[in-house]
């Protein structure tokens, strides 16, 4: 059932530490409108999917999530490797770094952690295609915030590519409705 590729969907490759913009970033791992609950939220919606095409449909598109976690994670671990202990103080990343050193963990940029109130799975066709038409719209925007606040090219590249993705996911989402 799964074929996993060892290496991103689209290379990451930050040179310069930026622990603010990690803190910023986390969001899209483990934040309200994240790849964590986006990738959750398709998986579990395909169960109760009365069509083969759109359940093959959520499948797809909750897989390529799972590989956008996969970026985010790496994102964040270029964006906080190495950090002296000044970086880490001025740069307000104290506050995660004391419960989760420089690992990976899903927390919102408000520093709430993941919870799975952050996905619906309601049974009903209509109901779970409009959640996730919302959802990648909702990433979308996400990652525009991310692009006016982040400057260094190395972190904007792979932000843009995740942007549009998720604009590419909402597109999908709405093909159902036009072969119906």
């Amino acid at each position: 059932m799964w074929q996993y590729e060892k290496k991103l969907q689209y290379p990451v490759n930050i040179k310069n530490p930026d622990p603010k913009m990690a803190k910023i970033i986390i969001s899209q791992l483990g934040g309200p409108d994240g790849e964590l609950a986006a990738s959750l939220r398709y998986l579990n919606q395909r169960f109760a999917m009365p069509y083969a095409e759109v359940k093959g449909l959520l499948t797809d598109i909750g897989t390529e999530e799972l590989a956008h976690v996969e970026m985010i994670s790496a994102i964040l671990y270029q964006l906080t490797k190495n950090l002296s202990t000044e970086d880490i103080k001025a740069s307000g990343f104290d506050t995660y770094f004391v419960d989760h050193t420089t690992g990976i963990y899903p927390v919102a940029a408000s520093g709430t952690p993941f919870t799975a109130t952050y996905f619906q799975s309601k049974g009903d066709i209509i109901t779970d295609l409009h959640e996730n038409m919302a959802a990648e719209q909702k990433a979308r925007t996400t990652y525009d915030n991310i692009l006016r606040l982040a400057d260094d090219p190395d972190v904007r590249d792979p932000i843009r590519f995740l942007r549009q993705r998720e604009i590419v996911h909402y597109q999908r989402f709405g093909e159902p409705y036009r072969t119906r």
